[in-house]
């Protein structure tokens, strides 16, 4: 059953991952949303991740989950950019694939069914 995850980039200049190869490269708000989906439907963010842990083989396989039926919108309002995700995806995935694009620079502001 899909979710709908409702996501603010407050400040978006400075919602980036610590590290650069992960973390958004995007300045807009439909480019956020872009970069976004694509983490949630393709396993290549998380295989770029998986492969500079220090055992890639112990990492959790759930993690890598993927949704070829997700949707990212995004909207800039003022200074911050407001993104609405729709998936599949478990809460923790999102939470992590965000936390590589966006370090701590992102808040979820609701979340529905979709």
């Amino acid at each position: 059953m899909p979710t709908r995850y409702y996501i603010s980039l407050p400040d978006p200049a400075r919602a980036r991952g610590a590290d650069a190869g992960l973390a958004f490269r995007a300045q807009g708000a439909e480019a956020f949303a872009a970069e976004l989906q694509e983490a949630l439907r393709s396993d290549g963010l998380f295989e770029r991740w998986r492969a500079q842990q220090d055992d890639p083989d112990a990492v959790d396989p759930a993690l890598g989950a993927t949704d070829a039926d997700a949707t990212v919108s995004g909207k800039q309002d003022d200074l911050h950019v407001d993104l609405v995700v729709t998936t599949a995806l478990p809460s923790a995935v999102m939470r992590q694939r965000l936390g590589l694009l966006a370090g701590n620079g992102w808040q979820l502001r609701d979340v529905t069914s979709a």
